[in-house]
């Protein structure tokens, strides 16, 4: 399954998850592996920096080399680099059947790749707070005065309270 972002198709801007299903999911003869009792999730809703237009996104073709790579190591296929697969944290999970069961059978990406972990930037909490307060008070002394201005516009137009 895999989650992909709003904006990606030109007729709609909500997000869209693709399910691959598979009737066949045993050893493959292109030595693939068996992935009975499995369900991969890829979570791509972070991905598509591309911009082709104010309304429309796309994905760059690292991003689909990333997303295809994923895929192949986990399925273990021909087309595989031969780098093992491995969870990504806020990217892509291998699910058991039993835990998907566990969940409801809740198909929701998201749910198991999981949040990927911010990168702290050593600034404390009071300091960013301190930062975000000049600026807002520094934005709130502007609207003053561009309210101030036009006011004094709208009265020289004869529009004045």
């Amino acid at each position: 399954m895999v989650a992909l972002p709003g904006q990606l198709f030109s007729n709609t801007q909500i997000p869209a998850c693709l399910w691959f299903m598979s009737k066949d999911k045993k050893a493959g003869k292109n030595g693939s592996r068996d992935r009975g009792g499995e369900i991969l999730f890829i979570d791509c809703r972070k991905m598509g920096s591309e911009q082709l237009s104010r309304t429309q996104i796309a994905f760059t073709e690292e991003e689909i080399h990333t997303i295809a790579k994923t895929y192949h190591r986990w399925r273990e296929t021909e087309f595989s680099d031969g780098e093992p697969y491995e969870d990504v944290l806020g990217f892509c999970y291998s699910a058991e059947l039993e835990e998907v069961e566990k969940h409801g059978f809740v198909l929701t990406p998201g749910r198991y790749v999981g949040a990927a972990v911010e990168e702290d930037d050593e600034e404390s909490f009071n300091d960013k707070i301190a930062e975000l307060t000049g600026v807002l008070y520094e934005q709130m002394k502007k609207a003053e005065e561009l309210d101030t201005v036009i006011k004094k516009n709208m009265e020289g137009l004869g529009y004045g309270g």
